[in-house]
């Protein structure tokens, strides 16, 4: 009864989990940089945006966040650095909160946390078996 009462056998399903988590978290961060990359347009209102809220040298913070960010989220869905990339990730998204999120509130801060959260998860747990990270230590002895 206790182990149907806790769901005790999904716990065979974390790896698959933590992949879905990988994927779908990943692209997410992947696509929405993608416009900043492929636009100069799009990377000019992203430097503007970080100007008017007080960024220091938005010029250079603008690419370095958005190549951060698409970094992240390939690292993520390849499952490679994982760890690297949730400590980055979390940085990344507590600057946001820090000098914007936080003046639209607790909702508004919401998917900034959530995205600090879930690196720190990935920081400290790793990607899970179905990762190019398992390999790669296997490799590196």
């Amino acid at each position: 009864m206790g182990r149907w009462l806790l769901l005790e056998d999904l716990k065979g399903l974390d790896d698959a989990a933590l992949l879905l988590l990988r994927l779908v978290v990943g692209s997410f961060l992947a696509w929405g940089v993608w416009d900043n990359i492929t636009s100069a347009e799009h990377m000019a209102t992203f430097v503007a945006f970080l100007t008017k809220f007080g960024f220091p040298a938005p010029h250079m913070m603008a690419p370095l966040s958005v190549g951060v960010q698409f970094a992240c989220g390939a690292a993520f869905v390849m499952g490679l650095l994982t760890r690297w990339a949730g400590l980055l990730c979390a940085v990344n998204f507590l600057v946001a909160i820090v000098m914007v999120d936080h003046t639209l509130g607790v909702r508004g801060s919401f998917a900034s946390a959530c995205l600090v959260v879930i690196g720190l998860y990935l920081a400290a747990h790793g990607p899970g078996r179905f990762a190019l990270d398992p390999l790669l230590s296997r490799r590196l002895g």
